[in-house]
């Protein structure tokens, strides 16, 4: 027998965006435990938005588990947040949410790393980089990058690697200070699960290094820099398979229709962030693109030429967007269209 750390990790229930929670049980097991020997557990939800102090006690159902790098003998065990009769929270949006293993989800996640206030590497006092944006795009060398972004982002991309999340790349965003990492899974709940998992180990890493992940996505304003989105690639068996020019353009006309109720739950302040600048499209409209970063959904060289087949990208959900509710969303767009 050997004892292990095993990391409870939940989402709160603050607004509009939910922040990661986490706590240590440890426990005797002969060998790293399956997901159904993880047992359910408890915590004050008085404390997270969660419950009133005169009964207060909410339940963590372990949903999900992955080895914890970090740690000997560790586990990351994602939970849903339920009420001790056993149904889930009004905070829990996973339990609630469509979910089809045969449409696949790529999230790219964009975020700031920030220090005293600033993105890292931006001048002291309030300055902005001489040379503005662009340059930093993918870039390299010591007059553009910041030793200790490379070293955090790569970290992560190792963390997240041994963990078993099907992390699929990073690279350097246009505005200094700014970084992606991508997520790839099948299923809504198994992609958003990786998701969340690997933003978890991206913030507890940085406290190392004192310095902040900024997930808001639009931190410097009304200014000439990017914004952070959390772009979606998605595709069904249908898509991928079948496909075809009408049941593209009647997909398209499905995302028109309900644009209003996709950009409700693709993150908050996105009004800040989706102005037809910067690679957006304007928050009150739709279209879609071929190669068209500037449109609501971009649609791969490649698609057309394969016979409208394959995977599109919506570009609208920001970076603080909830990968659970995005993908629900997407799936229920499609679920109005025909495909006979």
């Amino acid at each position: 027998m050997a004892k292990y750390k095993l990391e409870y990790i939940w989402l709160d229930g603050y607004e509009p965006v939910p922040n990661l929670r986490g706590k240590t049980l440890i426990k005797d097991f002969d060998s790293f435990p399956k997901l159904e020997d993880l047992p359910k557990w408890g915590f004050d939800g008085s404390s997270t938005r969660q419950a009133e102090g005169h009964n207060s006690d909410c339940v963590l159902l372990p949903v999900s588990s992955y080895p914890d790098p970090t740690k000997t003998n560790g586990v990351l065990v994602l939970c849903e947040v339920m009420h001790a009769d056993g149904t889930p929270h009004s905070t829990n949006a996973r339990a609630t949410i469509l979910d089809d293993p045969g449409t696949w989800f790529g999230f790219e996640q964009e975020y700031f790393l920030y220090k005293d206030g600033a993105p890292l590497g931006f001048p002291p006092g309030g300055a902005f980089p001489a040379e503005g944006q662009g340059r930093y795009y993918c870039g390299v060398g010591f007059g553009l990058m910041n030793a200790q972004a490379r070293e955090i982002v790569d970290t992560h991309l190792d963390l997240c690697l041994a963990a078993g999340l099907n992390h699929e790349g990073i690279n350097a965003e246009v505005a200094k200070g700014q970084w992606e990492f991508q997520i790839f899974g099948k299923g809504s709940k198994k992609a958003a699960d990786e998701m969340w998992i690997a933003r978890y180990l991206l913030v507890r890493l940085c406290e190392k290094y004192a310095i902040d992940v900024n997930f808001h996505c639009k931190p410097l304003g009304a200014t000439d820099w990017n914004g952070s989105g959390m772009h979606s690639n998605f595709s069904t068996e249908y898509m991928r398979t079948t496909g075809g020019k009408d049941y593209f353009m009647a997909l398209m006309d499905a995302f028109d229709k309900y644009k209003n109720e996709h950009i409700a739950v693709y993150g908050p302040d996105n009004h800040m962030r989706l102005t037809g600048l910067h690679e957006t499209q304007s928050i009150d409209k739709f279209n879609w693109g071929v190669a068209n970063r500037g449109a609501s959904i971009r649609v791969p060289n490649s698609f057309i030429p394969a016979g409208y087949k394959g995977y599109l990208e919506d570009r609208r959900p920001n970076s603080q967007g909830d990968p659970y509710k995005i993908a629900s969303r997407i799936l229920q767009t499609i679920a109005t269209v025909s495909t006979k």
